[in-house]
């Protein structure tokens, strides 16, 4: 106990001079009373702060989810299309695992990976205009379809690797008896 009322002398004596020590004035109790009382005009910028908010919404929705038609092959026959749609579901199925590995320790491989992937999406468009400029053959086909097989391929194999990361990782840390 006397330990304590120590602590608290030295403390107080510690801050004697950072006290706030001013007395307040005699009407103070009346000032706030006035200053409780007293009713500001409210400001109307409601409504125009709504048709804003809502505008940034729109622009907002309209810039994230543009209604962009995939697009269509000109000279496509319906199993190109067909063979396109399978193989795109694939790799999108195949990016959204990417995506879900995304960690700290992943990050590199990851935006590796993303960029790869555009150089493999710019050869593919430059494909399409290809079939869509010389009709379909057996070698436009042929490279749509390796392109294709090459992205699923590669995003199968980057995925692989994050998996034996994570794997050296936790059996790294592990102690054996």
């Amino acid at each position: 106990m006397k330990n304590e009322k120590d602590s608290l002398d030295k403390l107080f004596s510690r801050l004697e001079n950072q006290w706030d020590v001013q007395e307040l004035n005699s009407d103070h109790q009346v000032d706030f009373m006035q200053k409780l009382n007293k009713k500001e005009p409210k400001k109307k910028y409601w409504f125009m702060t709504a048709i804003a908010a809502s505008i940034v919404l729109m622009l907002g929705i309209s810039i994230f989810y543009k209604n962009e038609k995939p697009k269509e092959f000109k000279f496509a026959s319906k199993e190109t299309k067909r063979t396109d749609s399978i193989f795109n579901i694939l790799i999108d199925n195949e990016l959204v695992k990417l995506k879900e590995k995304s960690s700290p320790e992943n990050e590199q491989i990851i935006n590796d990976a993303l960029k790869q992937m555009k150089t493999f999406d710019a050869d593919y468009q430059k494909i399409i205009n290809e079939l869509q400029k010389n009709g379909e053959n057996k070698q436009i086909i042929y490279a749509m379809i390796s392109n294709l097989q090459t992205r699923i391929s590669f995003l199968q194999t980057v995925l692989q690797r994050i998996e034996d990361n994570e794997k050296f990782k936790n059996t790294s840390n592990e102690k054996t008896l």
